[in-house]
């Protein structure tokens, strides 16, 4: 696997990253995910449920893999505006009101209009509030100030801002020439690139794979449902392209491959974990074999709608996971190589 792939990989990561895609908001980002496979060459739909279902080629359609990544992020969703125009909101999946702080955002009304603003502490004035470092934070005691001349609520409704709009949070999307990816929403935009760096791969180089292989990139990932659906007829195996955790007690750095054992929904196939430990192998890919302490994953929500599959999760290297992410190019590379070699082509 020539390492220009994981550059490719990275590229359409950091324009998909470009795209605002919080959970149940993942319409343009979507339609851009099939858009890229289907520039490849690459049959590719949009699901009801809004996921892209992308046709990767192979001949057994009886014994099928299908991989999985997901297109929606973290983000939030107006839950009150507050009598001095602010808002008070909830937020969509893991988002955390202290990681956000001081974060740029962007409020989308359904009228198409978006605003910008900032997530703020409440009486954010160091010079005035004497609690500042004593607050917890939360979404409760944090408000989104809008970037409009706005001091009621009657000011921001007049912008057609609304309970129930959404707000989304500014990626920072930085790749430093050292390699090293920096954003918001590398879980997990970044193995969508991944997967468009397999496919351009196979489209390259001429390469069918001997057993059908799908993709799905789903959009409810987030909350705990992507996954829950849109398997195609024949599939055995599922494996979540997933970001890998690192931290303390666990093997795996931003420049590795992660290859997941058992996460918080319980053990992952032992067959399959040990055939991706061996395309890992076979492949001189850097990778380390981990246990994640909190975390769940697409291919879990697949096999809890009832699909009789066996499954495994992989992923580049994440730092920081849920806040200000970091990785690696050669995360990227070694994540493409299993890939590669599991899937024999």
């Amino acid at each position: 696997m020539d390492h220009k792939y994981a550059e490719y990989a990275t590229e359409q990561a950091v324009a998909l990253l470009g795209i605002d895609s919080p959970s149940g908001y993942t319409k343009e980002a979507a339609e851009w995910v099939r858009a890229a496979f289907c520039a490849l060459g690459f049959a590719a739909e949009i699901t009801t449920k809004g996921g892209v279902l992308v046709d990767l080629g192979g001949a057994d359609a009886n014994d099928a893999l299908l991989l999985e990544a997901h297109a929606d992020t973290l983000g939030a969703m107006v839950a009150e505006i507050k009598a001095n125009g602010a808002l008070r909101v909830t937020n969509l999946g893991g988002m955390r009101a202290e990681n956000g702080e001081a974060e740029n955002v962007r409020i989308h009304t359904r009228d198409g209009k978006a605003y910008e603003g900032t997530l703020q502490l409440c009486n954010a004035s160091v010079h005035v509030n004497g609690s500042y470092g004593d607050t917890k934070r939360s979404f409760d005691t944090t408000e989104v100030v809008i970037d409009e001349d706005v001091n009621s609520a009657e000011d921001t409704r007049a912008l057609g801002i609304e309970v129930g709009d959404i707000v989304c949070f500014d990626p920072r999307t930085r790749v430093t020439t050292s390699g090293y990816i920096k954003s918001r929403f590398l879980d997990d935009k970044l193995s969508v690139g991944i997967l468009l760096g397999l496919a351009k791969y196979m489209k390259d180089n001429g390469k069918v794979p001997a057993r059908k292989v799908y993709a799905h990139v789903t959009v409810y990932e987030e909350v705990g449902h992507g996954g829950a659906g849109s398997v195609p007829s024949g599939v055995t195996e599922a494996i979540s392209v997933d970001m890998g955790c690192v931290g303390d007690g666990l093997g795996c750095t931003e420049r590795k491959v992660s290859i997941c054992a058992k996460d918080s929904g319980g053990p992952y196939s032992y067959e399959v974990v040990g055939k991706l430990i061996d395309a890992a192998k076979c492949e001189e890919a850097d990778y380390a074999v981990d246990v994640y302490p909190h975390y769940g994953s697409d291919v879990e929500a697949t096999l809890s709608a009832g699909s009789d599959i066996r499954h495994g999760l992989i992923g580049a290297g994440v730092y920081a996971s849920h806040g200000y992410e970091r990785s690696h190019i050669d995360g990227v590379w070694n994540t493409l190589k299993v890939l590669k070699g599991y899937l024999e082509i």
